[in-house]
């Protein structure tokens, strides 16, 4: 056996940032030298971030990842770390050799590379090509043929990229063939709830699959609608977990493995192999140092233990929302406070997010608004010590009142726009995001108002369910002094039980209640998952065990409400699908469920 001690950098790069990304690679790989690491790894596309989307088809972003891509190796040796192996994702193109006939020799490559001494030592792509979910990447990628065996300190490291543990075949297989002693992963997989436990029996299984350990690395941070939580691992060859990282923080993983001893049959040079997809992988043998190092004192693994349903979807929501807002450059947000649920808990969530000092509530009082609105958000308000306005729209609603005619959900929703212009204002005065508070039981069934409270330009609870919604509410309270990286240390709890007791409504009319107009949240929102998550049509519905006039009510809402979730903004992604990148539906559609 040989003795090998690897870095995992779970690391928050910015898409696009290529000297930002370059400069977060030289850092955390002299953290990696610093703890005596043997071998520093970076998540996939860590040089460009990810994903790159459409960027990729443009020859200019190429390039420029490529020579960033020698700058970083370059800048690696000048600043001492040469000698430290750093394997990182990036966005690379074939040479006009490798092209396969019909494609352009631009097509680009979702890359890993080999840096060492100042060079790139061997460069590989992503096999397997998720076509499915959020991911697309048939139509920006050309698909990897190669799979790095690299030799270092007599432990052959086989290279493999994300969707390549997905799926069967492919660089999995190819590298228990070769007698690899450790598979490295580099990895940009998104966050759904409960996705860890999965990612963790894969590992396990892949491991034994290909009869050696396992190194996943996974990036961590927000992007648009998307979040990276890290929980990186480490899996033995018999599936043993061995080391994992944190979830949502970034942080270096460093492990101690032993490792089988690489056999002396195992010569430098490239074999075609056969990958069992019907496709054939080039074997790219290296040596970069042949020989094991003297024997050492191993130092502890780490293991950090996952955190619980809600305490994951909340980080989710918080490290979504602060990337988005400050990778924007944005430095506060505005919100309107309604003295309900949903705006409560998205004003939570910011504070969490950006600091009490950084988000600023608008209450917005109308003739139909109650006091325990006002007196409620006051209360939250003094709670979290975010900044606080009062803005009375009556004056307003008459005035438009007077001009225009308008009558019932016309008229309510008036007053939904006023309060989306204020606050809209204000942003513009004075350099605010605004965050918009619908949930997903609302913009699912289209219980919100175009232009009104569904403006803003991001919105943290789009793909929480209402039940959900007043869960993390209870979870949020309850973890009042609690130490954790994502809360802010608030003395009591920052969301008042009358928010939390108090029953839904939008209050644009005397005595207007959510349940007037929408079934009870907790027979509604396993209706809309099973619809719109698990695309469970009518008949299925039924059998499920859902009522057949409430499914075929509920249908109804969700297929007509298709115009105002694709003018909706964008949200944190915590479910296995979320409206946006993952449910793509046409808005002029005459099919319905029968």
């Amino acid at each position: 056996m040989a003795q090998l001690r690897i870095a995992l950098a779970q690391v928050n790069p910015t898409v696009g940032d290529l000297d930002g990304n370059a400069g977060l690679i030289v850092e955390w790989a002299a953290r990696a030298a610093a703890a005596g690491a043997h071998l520093a790894a970076f998540p996939e596309m860590m040089l460009t971030g990810y994903p790159v989307e459409d960027l990729a088809l443009r020859g200019s972003f190429v390039e420029a990842s490529r020579h960033a891509l020698e700058r970083v190796a370059a800048r690696l040796a000048d600043e001492g770390l040469g000698d430290l192996p750093v394997v990182t994702g990036h966005l690379d193109r074939p040479p006009v050799g490798l092209v396969r006939a019909g494609q352009p020799s631009g097509l680009p490559l979702n890359a890993a590379a080999w840096l060492h001494r100042g060079e790139v030592l061997v460069r590989s792509a992503k096999h397997h090509l998720p076509n499915y979910g959020v991911f697309d990447e048939y139509r920006v990628f050309v698909r990897g043929d190669r799979l790095p065996v690299v030799r270092v300190h007599g432990v052959d490291v086989a290279t493999a990229i994300c969707e390549d543990l997905w799926q069967d075949g492919g660089p999995v297989g190819v590298a228990g063939e070769a007698g690899a002693g450790l598979l490295l992963v580099l990895n940009a997989s998104p966050y759904e709830r409960d996705k860890d436990d999965v990612r963790l029996d894969l590992c396990a299984a892949r491991a034994r699959e290909a009869g050696c350990a396992l190194a996943y690395v996974n990036m961590v941070g927000g992007q648009d609608e998307l979040v990276f939580d890290g929980d990186s691992i480490i899996v033995g060859a018999d599936g043993s977990l061995l080391a994992r990282a944190p979830q949502f923080v970034e942080h270096l993983l460093v492990a101690d493995l032993a490792l089988p001893a690489a056999g002396p049959t195992a010569e430098p040079g490239r074999t075609p192999v056969d990958a069992h997809d019907g496709t054939t992988i080039t074997l790219d043998r290296i040596v970069l140092s042949p020989r094991p190092v003297p024997a050492y004192p191993v130092a502890p693994q780490t293991v950090a233990a996952p955190l619980d349903d809600l305490a994951e979807i909340y980080a989710a929501l918080v490290l979504g929302t602060r990337d988005y807002v400050r990778k924007n450059g944005f430095r506060s947000v505005i919100l309107g406070l309604s003295g309900g649920i949903d705006s409560a808990l998205v004003a939570t969530i910011a504070s969490d997010a950006l600091g009490p000092e950084n988000v600023h509530a608008v209450l917005l009082p109308s003739r139909y608004s109650s006091e325990g609105s006002v007196t409620d958000a006051e209360d939250l308000v003094k709670r979290q010590g975010i900044n606080a306005r009062i803005v009375p729209i009556a004056d307003m609603v008459d005035a438009f009142e007077d001009e225009l005619d308008l009558h019932g959900l016309a008229a309510e929703n008036l007053q939904a726009r006023i309060r989306a212009n204020v606050w809209m204002g204000l942003s513009n005065e004075h350099g605010h995001l605004v965050l918009t508070g619908g949930n997903k039981s609302e913009l699912a069934t289209g219980y919100s108002t175009l232009y009104g409270d569904s403006a803003g330009g991001f919105a943290p609870i789009k793909d929480v369910f209402k039940s959900t919604v007043w869960d993390l509410a209870r979870w949020r309270d309850a973890q009042a002094g609690v130490d954790l990286p994502f809360l802010h240390p608030f003395a009591q709890e920052p969301i008042p039980q009358a928010i939390i007791d108090k029953e839904p409504s939008a209050e644009l009319r005397p005595g207007q209640r959510d349940i007037d107009s929408l079934p009870d949240y907790a027979v509604l929102d396993p209706l809309l998952a099973d619809y719109v998550e698990r695309d469970l049509g009518r008949d299925a519905l039924v059998a499920a065990g859902h009522d057949p006039a409430l499914a075929d009510r509920v249908i109804r809402l969700v297929d007509l409400a298709e115009y105002k979730r694709r003018q909706y903004p964008p949200g944190p992604k915590i479910t296995p699908k979320n409206f946006g990148r993952d449910r793509r539906l046409p808005i002029t559609n005459r099919w319905q469920e029968h």
